[in-house]
This record gives structure tokens, C-alpha cells and sequence, in this order.
């Protein structure tokens, strides 16, 4: 039993470790980029335990999860909190560096009409990912938000638009200059006009401020 014991305490050792040192948690220890965007959807970093403790206290029901299923230390903190405050976690994969997959969008419908509300969304910095997922909460979820779709991917989020993951910014002001041209629903045009291969190619980053970004602050 004691040798059980002390199993468990090194691994819970371990998985702490993952999630404050080779995760870079240290820095989210000092600021959570929690933020409340509506009523029923909040937003932030990667959470720790007693964050998910305080995050059921706000009576939220769901956590999405955009880094997927790690299977490191910090998901496995987490999953364990989920379980213990009676938060459904969902695993969601959604990319900082690319424009938003016609399937991933889809799939973010779907699980915005089925979720329990209130929702936490959150990636590992709470800047990017979470920024996109709740921009498309807006124009998804709300219909045609476009000006508050926008607000989501802002320096107030500490969303850097100039380097690679502005992209996403770029996708949301596509959809924004032709909804102003002829309304068209977001799904129609996601179905018929939208082109993420055409929107890649034809958006450009400033190499210096992709160095800070994945170089200094180490993000996703």
C-alpha cells in the first residue's frame, strides 16, 4: 500500500512538472487570460486544478479543450479536475498557423448547438485558438456577430495578428468584407465562396515577430 502510495505521489510529481516547466505553466501562474465574452461562454489559458475548482463555482458546465488530447501532464490535471467538479471536458483540435478547415467549422457547429452552457474555452495561451473558436461561437452560434467575431483576436487577448497566427484574422475579415457586399450567411459561404488554401497562400507574416512569438513566449 505504501509503495502504491508513493507511485502516485512521484507521478502526480511528474504530471505538475509537465504542466509548470517543460509546458511553460509558470507563466500562466501570473496571469490566466480568463476572460467572459458572453453570458454563457468564457475564454482563457491553459487551467490549472484549483482554476477548474473556481471555474465550477461560476457554475460552468463545459471545458473545450483546443490542444487535443496530450495525454501529458497538464491534460491529465485537468481531465482529473473535470472529473472531480463535475465539468464535461471535450477535446477539440484547432490550429494557431493555418486557416480554419472546412471540417474543423463544421465541427465547431455542431458542438456549439450540443455543448451545456456555460462553456470555458481554452488552448494553451488563450490567445489564438481560443481566439478563433470564439469568433466562430459569435458567427455560428450568435449569427452574423461579425464585428464582435473580430474583438476575439485582439492584443487584449495578447493575439498577435502580425505574426503567423494572423492568418485567423485574415479568415475572419474575409468573411466580414463579403457578408458587407452581399449578407451572405457564414455556412453558404464557408460552403461556396471560402478558399483556405487561397487564404494561406495569400497572407503574410513579419519574421521577426514570428521569432518572439514561438522562440520567447513558446506558443502553440
Amino acid at each position: 500500500m505504501t509503495e502504491k502510495k508513493n507511485e502516485e505521489h512521484f507521478n502526480r510529481f511528474l504530471a505538475w512538472f509537465d504542466m509548470i516547466i517543460k509546458d511553460h505553466g509558470f507563466l500562466r501562474l501570473c496571469y490566466n487570460n480568463f476572460h467572459k465574452v458572453d453570458k454563457n461562454l468564457y475564454r482563457s489559458n491553459m487551467p490549472t486544478p484549483s482554476r477548474i475548482k473556481n471555474y465550477s463555482k461560476l457554475g460552468i458546465k463545459t471545458i473545450i479543450n483546443l490542444r487535443g488530447v496530450r495525454k501529458d501532464g497538464g491534460w491529465l490535471l485537468e481531465n482529473e479536475a473535470c472529473k472531480k467538479y463535475n465539468i464535461k471536458l471535450i477535446d477539440f483540435r484547432a490550429r494557431s498557423r493555418a486557416a480554419p478547415e472546412k471540417e474543423m467549422i463544421f465541427e465547431a457547429d455542431k458542438l456549439f448547438k450540443n455543448i451545456s452552457y456555460p462553456a470555458l474555452i481554452h488552448c494553451k495561451s488563450g490567445a489564438d485558438r481560443a481566439g478563433i473558436m470564439c469568433a466562430l461561437y459569435f458567427l455560428l452560434q450568435k449569427k452574423q456577430e461579425t464585428k464582435k467575431a473580430k474583438q476575439q483576436l485582439s492584443w487584449k487577448y495578447l493575439h498577435i495578428k502580425w505574426a503567423k497566427p494572423g492568418v485567423l484574422d485574415s479568415f475572419v475579415h474575409e468573411y466580414s468584407t463579403q457578408y458587407k457586399i452581399d449578407k451572405i450567411k457564414f455556412l453558404d459561404w464557408v460552403k461556396k465562396k471560402y478558399d483556405p488554401i487561397k487564404l494561406e497562400k495569400n497572407f503574410r507574416s513579419i519574421w521577426w515577430v514570428n521569432r518572439l512569438v514561438d522562440d520567447v513566449l513558446k506558443r502553440e
